[in-house]
């Protein structure tokens, strides 16, 4: 099964050069600009020109939509399946997908770190093989540049779930300058953020191969 992943367009999905074709798209959340129906909708029509079989799609702390207005947003989305602390299961993998991310200012889907947020990863079902996330755990492509050093803002309390739940492949975006791919223990980790630090959408998508046990992670020319 091929994996292609994006995330942190921002409203500039039209503006990524080149979509590899796969079984599985996968957006890991921040796909609107504004937050608003509009923007739903507009991200509804372009996924319907991609011919990936399955299209999976989270929100982000941009995707104010869908937490202001909930079934709205996903009445709108008929050509992806919203996960939001829920799970799909397809041929025979089982992906699970949580929008929250560790507080930080006045955004959509965030929670204090510990107790408040650590509820929402105790959701994750222990036999997840595929897990997105919008938020990076701690440590891994979740770093900053504060102007005096490169700080980890990724969440703690979600690296700890991961270590537990040993998914096969950990998703995510959010922190634009993790964008990349990383293997600890027995999990790839991908920060696919499309949108670099300037929001500027440069970064390729990233493919995925699952099969026969094997994982395989590239990304995409």
């Amino acid at each position: 099964m091929k994996l292609v992943c994006i995330s942190d367009t921002h409203s500039m999905h039209r503006r990524i050069p080149e979509i590899p074709d796969g079984d599985v798209l996968i957006h890991a959340g921040d796909c609107l600009g504004a937050g608003t129906l509009e923007d739903v909708a507009d991200l509804n029509d372009w996924l319907g020109t991609l011919p990936h079989r399955h299209k999976i799609v989270i929100a982000g702390n941009h995707d104010w939509i869908f937490q202001e207005a909930p079934d709205h947003a996903r009445e709108l989305l008929t050509n992806a399946t919203y996960l939001e602390d829920s799970g799909i299961e397809i041929e025979g993998v089982r992906f699970w997908g949580s929008p929250w991310s560790p507080t930080f200012m006045d955004w959509a889907f965030m929670q204090d770190r510990g107790e408040p947020i650590d509820r929402y990863w105790q959701r994750i079902p222990a036999n997840t093989n595929v897990l997105i996330t919008h938020t990076p755990p701690n440590g891994i492509g979740d770093e900053v540049d504060t102007g005096l050093r490169y700080e980890s803002v990724g969440c703690e309390d979600l690296l700890v779930r991961v270590r537990q739940v040993k998914p096969q492949v950990h998703i995510y975006g959010h922190i634009h300058e993790g964008y990349g791919e990383h293997a600890r223990w027995d999990t790839r980790f991908i920060n696919a953020s499309t949108c670099d630090e300037r929001y500027r959408p440069i970064n390729p998508p990233m493919v995925v191969e699952l099969g026969m046990g094997a994982l395989e992670a590239e990304t995409s020319d």
